[in-house]
This record gives C-alpha cells, structure tokens and sequence, in this order.
C-alpha cells in the first residue's frame, strides 16, 4: 500500500521564553530568504548564471543565526528553489518576491530528524526549546511517522502546529456510482443542489460586516504603534478569524454531508478568480469561500472511493432548458426565473444544476 502525507493542525501554548524563540526563528527565516533572493538576483545580474547559496554560507557574517534551528534555515533553501523552479515553470505565478516583515505568514518549517521532535500527551518538544504546551483535540492513529512541523503565528497572537505525517494510503477502491448529485455555484447561499435545495451558507462575512467596519473605524483612530492600537488591532483579527473559523466549520459539516450521501458530485470547473475580478463579485465570493469548499468536498469523495466530476466552465448551463433541452441565445444574469416555450419555470440556479448533473452523468459513462 502505497504512503501519503496526513497534516493535523493543533493549537499550541508557549510561555514567554518559548514566544522569543518562536518570533526569533521566524524573523530569522524571513531574513534568510531576503537575504539569499537578493544574493542570486546581483550573482545572475553580474554573471548571468545562478548562484548556489547555502545557509551555511552566512553563518559567519550573521553570527545570531546559530541561535535557531538550522532544520528551519535549511527548509527556507529549499522553499527559495522551489519558487524559483515553478516560475521557471509557470511563468504566470510571477518572480519569487522578498517576504514583508507586516504582510508574510508568521510562520517556520522544522524536519523531525533522530527524535529532534517529539510529541506528547500534552506537550510537543521541537528544537531548540523546552517542551510546548498544546491542545490535541484527536489521538493520532498508530503507524503514523511524524515528518515535520509548521509553526505558525495568526494575525490574533495565537500559535499554532501543522503536523506532518507520513502514513498509509486508506482510501477505499472506486467503486460504483449511482447516486448523482448536480450542484451549481450561487452568490447567495454559496450552492444550489439539482434536488432544488440551497446550501443555505449564512453569509458569516456579510453579517459582521457592520460590527467589522466598526472595530476598523476604531483602530484607525488610534495612534500607530501606541498600546491602544495593538490592543484594537488584535480585536480586529480575532473577528476576521472568527468569520474564518465559522466558515470552514459550516464547509466542513456540508462536504461531509455529502460525500456520505452521494456516490458521485458534479460541479463546474468555474474561474473564481476571473468571476470576482470580472464581474466585482469580490467580496460576494470571498465570502462563500466556495473554492475552498470544493477541495474539501474532493479529497472527502475520494477518500470514500467516490467521485467529483467536474463539468467544462463553457458548457452552458443556465441556457440549456433542462427539460426540453432548448438553448436561449441570451440570457442576462438579472434573469433570475428561467422560462421556456415548453412550458418549464424553475430557478435559473436549479435549472443549471440540473443540466450539470446530466453533462456529469454524460462525462461518467463515457469514462467509465
């Protein structure tokens, strides 16, 4: 049975000390990555080839980064190569940039070589400081390898563990499909399902919008830098992480939902980036977060030994009469009531994920 990596995120609860080295090793990494993007743009600018830098390299004129986990150094090398090699390979993703010290995720990667981590019942050793404090809210399953650990800082202040293991492959074998489920993206309510039904999303983002603008028109009043701003920043970030939580928890329980109730989900392959930018629907899709929730509705289908089905993003399904099969030549998006000469009235949402789920029907014959 082949292996896969499983990553289980825990909060964890430093003390003062453990704080310091986890800020330090972090300031250090952000520099270290600066630092050698800088050296091999002047090398390729000079000599017109890539420079091979190390971390090693840097030791002796920045002494303080002995101070902290060369694993977590040596990841920063590898992360750089990494970017360098997806831009050479995508242009599109763009030039590695330098991490801003205000905007970067606050966070370090650290490798578990010869027992140099370890986790506990309520405690996890990582290098370079005593054992940290932590919440496990599930037992770890028996066999599984720990292979490294992401710590992280959120915008709130709290910290947390990534954990990364390495384990044996459970998904069950593919089997049969023969419950469908059509499903059609929608602004408001984030889906609508071929039964008719919405996903019902309570929008958590547009509810807290007025209290947000509140706590923001308060922070921007405050003098930078001052106790008061800190203090208001903070409040800040713990209702956006709220509306975060809210989110992926509502995401969760629906995905779950499911992938235990259908063999099968066809959905479009739509461009959420291009709707959002195109149409500014921004903020309307940010909220519904309905990306995220397709790559957790994914891998749950998969690991159940069920499919996700994904329709082409120019099949034209709010045109396509689901009954009769008659296409409109247009159809303006204030339409909100779709109408046929057969007769047919339905929501244009559930009118489209009907057709989705017929093209996915279509798409599961012709590959099975």
């Amino acid at each position: 049975m082949r292996k896969i990596n499983r990553a289980v995120k825990i909060r964890i609860y430093p003390n003062k000390e453990q704080i310091t080295q986890i800020e330090k090793t972090i300031g250090c990494s952000r520099f270290l990555y600066n630092r050698m993007l800088a050296d091999k743009i002047r090398h390729y600018q000079e000599e017109k080839k890539m420079l091979k830098n190390t971390p090693a390299g840097y030791k002796k004129e920045y002494p303080w980064l002995k101070e902290v986990d060369s694993l977590a150094l040596a990841n920063v090398q590898l992360n750089l190569e990494g970017a360098f090699r997806k831009f050479f390979r995508e242009p599109g993703v763009g030039f590695p940039h330098y991490k801003s010290k205000k905007h970067s995720r606050k966070s370090y990667t650290t490798n578990m070589v010869n027992g140099n981590i370890c986790l506990q019942d309520r405690f996890l050793k990582l290098p370079k400081m005593q054992p940290v404090k932590i919440k496990l809210h599930r037992m770890i399953p028996e066999g599984w390898k720990l292979k490294s650990v992401t710590v992280s800082r959120e915008p709130s202040g709290k910290y947390f563990a990534s954990l990364l293991f390495d384990c044996e492959n459970q998904t069950a074998e593919k089997r049969q499909a023969e419950k469908f489920l059509g499903m059609d993206f929608a602004m408001h309510g984030m889906c609508v399902f071929s039964t008719g039904e919405r996903a019902g999303y309570p929008m958590f983002y547009r509810n807290a919008e007025k209290k947000l603008a509140r706590e923001q028109r308060k922070l921007s009043r405050c003098e930078k830098g001052s106790r008061n701003y800190q203090k208001q920043k903070k409040k800040v970030a713990l209702y956006h992480e709220k509306i975060k939580n809210q989110r992926k928890d509502f995401q969760h329980k629906l995905s779950h939902s499911l992938a235990e109730d259908y063999d099968a989900v066809c959905v479009e392959d739509l461009n959420l980036k291009g709707i959002a930018g195109g149409l500014h629907f921004g903020k309307g899709i940010q909220d519904n977060g309905y990306g995220q929730f397709l790559s957790m509705l994914g891998y749950k289908l998969e690991e159940r030994g069920k499919y996700l089905i994904k329709v082409d993003r120019y099949f034209a399904s709010s045109k396509i009469c689901s009954v009769c099969g008659h296409k409109k030549k247009e159809l303006a998006l204030s339409e909100r009531i779709y109408l046929c000469e057969c007769g047919n009235r339905m929501d244009r949402d559930v009118n489209a994920a009907v057709n989705i789920l017929k093209e996915g029907k279509r798409i599961y014959k012709k590959c099975a």
